[in-house]
């Protein structure tokens, strides 16, 4: 079932739709949707890593763009969009404390969440609500999201190979571990 599902993941990288897929899976992922765009980029490049700075272009503009739908959530629509999303994500009692401190930090707080496995919608939305100035946001995500999708991309165009046969001949491996990172990490964003 495992090998099924890699096989399938790795047909929809070769989609001729996919860069639009990954476009609008990065795009929401930074303003509402749970799960990273490198889910679908990792196999695009692994299955073509001649488009790998492509695909990463791709995931960073449409990202940066969700990013900025993000923004605009958190300064027009907090109380309606953005405290329903943050309060699923278990950040609803910690927005208030948060605030005070956000923009002191903003430039980091982008920086940080658009790098790492932080949700970057949360900051996305925290951006707009505490009227983090728009330039600092835009040119911050600019930077953070170009570091993670093209050194994703950096080495999965140099190492695809044997980061593919890694991943084939110990598929359930991968997996297991996979699920529990995403589960992990869900896990901290909600309690820690």
């Amino acid at each position: 079932m495992i090998r099924r599902l890699y096989d399938w993941v790795l047909s929809l990288a070769n989609h001729p739709n996919a860069l639009w897929a990954l476009a609008v899976i990065a795009f929401v992922e930074s303003s509402v949707f749970p799960i990273p765009p490198d889910i679908m980029m990792i196999p695009m490049i692994l299955a073509r890593p001649n488009r790998a700075w492509l695909i990463a272009g791709v995931a960073l503009v449409a990202s940066v763009a969700g990013g900025m739908l993000g923004y605009a959530i958190g300064a027009f629509a907090f109380d309606t969009i953005g405290a329903p999303i943050l309060a699923s994500l278990g950040k609803a009692d910690a927005m208030a404390e948060f605030s005070t401190r956000f923009n002191d930090m903003g430039f980091w707080a982008v920086l940080t969440a658009g790098v790492t496995p932080f949700p970057y919608k949360v900051i996305t939305i925290m951006s707009g609500w505490t009227a983090m100035p728009l330039g600092t946001f835009i040119v911050t995500s600019i930077l953070a999201r170009a570091l993670r999708f093209f050194i994703v991309a950096a080495l999965l165009w140099k190492f695809g190979a044997p980061i593919r046969d890694f991943i084939e001949r110990r598929l359930p491996l991968v997996f297991t571990v996979g699920v529990i990172l995403l589960f992990g990490g869900f896990f901290a964003v909600r309690y820690l």
